[in-house]
């Protein structure tokens, strides 16, 4: 018997009344990281919040696939057809450095070319590119906008704690849990603690060997949705790296993902899980993966990745350029989910970051314009 998918509706979701107030908190926050990150990092230039660092950008193409199940073909991905793509590669940490020290963490952010229809970015609805973020792990690590503000503060000083060994390690544990000493007993943040402990246990891997998710839910059409990017099993079983080392060098994801593509194309499988229940598929906890088991992932289109060179300087100044953001995308794909709102505020971070380094404000026009 096939499975009875949610069907969405605009109360499907809830969120803190009071989060504007919250949002506007977490913009001073991002804000004030990107104009002292020239100096605190040692880059001369603002860094993002979170994916500071590049490790590469990377031309694609992204084919909608045929013959997709009415349920899947929903929105963007209802109509067959290709769609120039950038990707940018990147650690999914606010820092710079050594790839051991920054850690496993890996985002992957999609921008698709000429897709029509208003988007939801605020500031540019009428732009034709479509945007994906992701990261490596299938949940994130906080369910609302309160948790997000003090575990985002504390993720950026990980290395401090960490540097103070066995004590320090254990404040760490101490001020995720309590939020600093300002939740009350009954509010700790266990879930997101829990959560987080299991992303920074995610082993190193290939970039190209990553299955990356989008953690938090999106309406999916007509229905609700979950979506991840998998590496397709004909070019998984041709990869050169089979496995990495981060005590190699400083630098490993970067020279693996130049290796890779000047030996190789590569593809990846587009996915997306549809929600069957949402007691146990939870929209608003994001710290809760979906299990397969009651909805599997289908496939819904293929990104092929052309062998290219993506070694020069160039590329990572290019694609530290670019702005990725969930919210740009059509009302069919709209973000759900208090966490999933707070992801709006990347386009003011993105605004101030560009400022700063004099990047343009504007979307690019087409992949060519950005990689020729």
């Amino acid at each position: 018997m096939s499975p009875e998918f949610v069907h969405y509706a605009p109360d499907i979701e809830t969120v803190d009344p009071n989060l504007d107030e919250v949002l506007a908190q977490i913009i001073e926050f991002w804000e004030g990281k990107a104009r002292v990150s020239p100096k605190t990092e040692g880059a001369g230039r603002a860094l993002r919040g979170a994916h500071a660092k590049s490790f590469g950008l990377v031309k694609a193409e992204v084919e909608i696939l045929a013959d997709v199940s009415a349920a899947y073909a929903q929105g963007v991905y209802a109509k067959p057809g290709r769609h120039d793509a950038l990707i940018r590669f990147s650690s999914t940490s606010g820092h710079l450095g050594p790839d051991a020290q920054l850690g496993a963490g890996l985002g992957f952010a999609i921008k698709l070319f000429d897709v029509d229809g208003r988007k939801l970015v605020d500031e540019e609805p009428d732009t034709s590119t479509f945007d994906l973020v992701l990261k490596n792990t299938p949940v994130f690590i906080a369910n609302t906008a309160r948790h997000y503000l003090f575990i985002e503060d504390i993720a950026g000083h990980l290395t401090d704690y960490l540097a103070r060994g066995r004590a320090g390690f254990h404040e760490l544990l101490t001020d995720f849990l309590t939020g600093k000493g300002t939740l009350a007993p009954s509010d700790w943040a266990w879930d997101e603690l829990l959560a987080f402990l299991t992303a920074v246990q995610v082993p190193a891997r290939n970039p190209l060997l990553t299955t990356f998710w989008s953690m938090g839910a999106v309406r999916h059409g007509d229905y609700v949705a979950k979506f991840r990017i998998a590496p397709a099993a004909d070019s998984a079983a041709h990869v050169v790296h089979r496995e990495v080392d981060l005590t190699a060098g400083p630098e490993v994801f970067r020279p693996v993902l130049i290796d890779e593509l000047r030996a190789s194309p590569f593809d990846f499988d587009l996915q997306v899980q549809l929600c069957t229940d949402l007691d146990t598929m939870p929209v608003n906890l994001v710290t809760q993966e979906w299990p397969e088991k009651l909805s599997p992932f289908v496939t819904v289109a293929r990104i092929h990745l052309p062998r290219q060179d993506i070694s020069g300087p160039e590329n990572v100044d290019k694609g530290d350029a670019l702005a990725f953001n969930q919210w740009r995308v059509t009302s069919e794909h709209r973000p759900l989910g208090e966490i999933m709102n707070v992801r709006r505020i990347y386009s003011a971070s993105a605004k101030v970051r560009r400022t700063l380094n004099g990047q343009p404000q504007t979307e690019p026009v087409s992949a060519d314009s950005v990689l020729p």
